[in-house]
């Protein structure tokens, strides 16, 4: 492999000649060979940082001309606009776990935008440090960068897979309408149900965590870009941490606002916790009617049966015909994984020491993990499963017609205490609740059939 020697504070380093990044990426990657090659720097936050960075030299150009030239700010543009197009994407090469502030990262960022903007210009115009990160730190880049790419990957990815998954629910409850089943509590029969309600039940849980999403997720359109090292903003123009994100919101086409307080955004991730919150609720309502369903396709014989989803694939490699509800097994492992990825950030969240969080890389690669794979379960589940659900009516119907629990409807004609002996004599005997209401004298066939109408229960 053929090398360049780059240098940084600490010296020369050899470098692949083929790589933009310079010596500070090189020492981290050397020195932390942690999930090297496997747990990278996600690409959304390297975008994000491309964002930032283009839009801090168009800052630095309005607020102090004599350092930022147009000829810098356009090569800055120009590269950075390069890593939005993916064309980079080999040159960010960092893990996970470097440095909790992620200086590696930045800088890696930095290195890559001065040496191909440099090879743009067609000479030695940036410097990582002094041009591309003027005004900045890595202390207000990284978790400015993580508020872009956590709002970015929600409201691309997260929010559009949900509504997709919610109206194919819709569609479900209207093509259900007039289908009466047994309501289950406690995995007990309980009182009847239609399919459209228990069905509208999944599509609401899904709304209501979308609303409470979008609701938590206007504290990440704030950026701590313009507080640099501590929050005091040391080194940045006056107006620099505004202009910023105003500037962010033109190239994002996201309003994003600066920081009130830029001690507490570079300290504390109380926003971030927050909203993964809200993104662990939607995992958990997501496994709950991954459950439900394959509750109710369970069998197809000796289970509930009383929906049928699509077969994809063989489910056993012994019992030949055998197919499992492998969709909703997905979905409720990743639900797992983001339930774990909440109790991460909270952890690491909780470690903001002074003046500065230094678990920041951790937050980001879980955060962005559990909305990527829940964005990408949901799709799966929508097109795999979901949309091919069908209701069994003749399944639904017996069951329906031999639970006891369809005794209630019985309370206000013979009391809850006789209704009650109605069921235990029903389910001693394996008779229906009619012959044992019957029997037991507390009504006549005539005045039995009268009352008793399962169907207007729901």
């Amino acid at each position: 492999m053929d090398y360049r020697i780059e240098h940084d504070s600490m010296g020369e380093m050899q470098v692949p000649a083929d790589c933009y990044w310079g010596a500070q990426t090189e020492r981290s990657r050397r020195n932390f060979l942690i999930g090297a090659g496997i747990e990278t720097m996600p690409a959304e936050i390297v975008r994000a940082f491309a964002v930032l960075k283009k839009a801090a030299a168009a800052a630095n150009k309005t607020l102090q001309p004599a350092r930022m030239t147009d000829g810098k700010c356009d090569a800055i543009a120009k590269a950075c606009d390069e890593i939005l197009a993916g064309k980079l994407d080999s040159h960010f090469p960092l893990v996970v776990w470097q440095t909790g502030s992620g200086t590696q990262s930045n800088m890696n960022v930095n290195e890559v935008i001065a040496n191909r903007g440099n090879e743009i210009a067609g000479e030695k115009l940036l410097h990582p440090n002094d041009d591309v990160n003027m005004s900045q730190s890595s202390n207000d880049t990284f978790p400015t960068a993580m508020h872009i790419a956590a709002v970015t990957a929600i409201e691309t990815k997260l929010f559009p897979a949900i509504d997709e998954l919610v109206a194919v629910f819709r569609r479900l409850e209207k093509e259900n309408e007039g289908i009466v089943k047994s309501g289950r509590t406690h995995l007990q029969d309980a009182v009847p149900i239609a399919f459209s309600q228990e069905i509208s039940g999944w599509r609401s849980s899904l709304e209501r965590d979308c609303e409470m999403i979008k609701l938590l997720l206007q504290s990440l359109k704030t950026l701590a870009l313009g507080g640099t090292a501590v929050g005091t903003g040391l080194n940045a123009p006056k107006g620099f941490a505004e202009a910023v994100a105003e500037e962010v919101s033109k190239i994002t086409g996201t309003a994003y606002v600066t920081a009130e307080n830029k001690f507490h955004a570079l300290t504390s991730k109380d926003e971030i916790v927050a909203v993964h919150g809200a993104v662990k609720a939607l995992a958990a309502d997501m496994m709950k009617i991954a459950n439900d369903i394959r509750w109710l396709a369970s069998g197809p014989r000796d289970g509930l049966g009383e929906i049928t989803i699509p077969a994809n694939e063989p489910g056993s490699s012994i019992m030949p015909g055998k197919v499992n509800p492998t969709q909703c097994e997905a979905v409720t492992m990743v639900a797992v994984q983001v339930i774990g990825n909440d109790t991460a950030i909270g952890m690491a969240a909780s470690q903001g020491n002074f003046e500065l969080n230094v678990f920041m890389p951790v937050i980001a690669y879980n955060f962005l993990q559990s909305v990527r794979l829940l964005a990408e379960a949901a799709v799966s589940f929508t097109k795999n499963c979901v949309t091919g659900i069908t209701a069994n009516r003749e399944k639904m119907h017996d069951n329906l017609y031999n639970s006891l629990m369809l005794v209630t409807a019985l309370n206000p004609y013979i009391g809850y205490e006789n209704a009650a002996k109605t069921a235990k004599k029903a389910f001693a005997e394996n008779i229906s609740l009619k012959e044992a209401c019957v029997s037991l004298g507390f009504l006549s066939e005539e005045e039995f059939d009268r009352v008793f109408h399962p169907e207007n229960m729901i």
